[in-house]
């Protein structure tokens, strides 16, 4: 069972299918169902929000549906939620 969905293979975020706990390691596929990723989650991760797939730094930008979805204002690690406390968008 994949915990979480990639919507595009350049896509740095997962989007959770199913509330996922800090602690456990969680997979994910691609809409396409050719390729399969892991992670493991270092926080709570509610249904239907982002998890990160790779580290960040503030400045780097967040790509989901295969397009720009945002600026990361703090560091950010592989397994940690991607939301509106580490993530703004650049149109302000």
């Amino acid at each position: 069972m994949s915990e979480f969905l990639v919507h595009d293979l350049k896509d740095t975020v997962g989007v959770a299918v199913v509330d996922i706990r800090a602690g456990q390691t969680v997979s994910g596929r691609a809409l396409d169902g050719k390729e399969a990723r892991g992670v493991k989650a270092l926080e709570n991760i509610p249904l239907g929000h982002k998890i990160a797939l790779r580290d960040f730094q503030p400045g780097d930008t967040v790509i989901k549906y295969g397009e720009d979805i945002g600026r990361v204002v703090q560091p950010i690690r592989a397994g940690q939620h991607v939301h509106v406390h580490n993530l703004k968008t650049k149109r302000w």
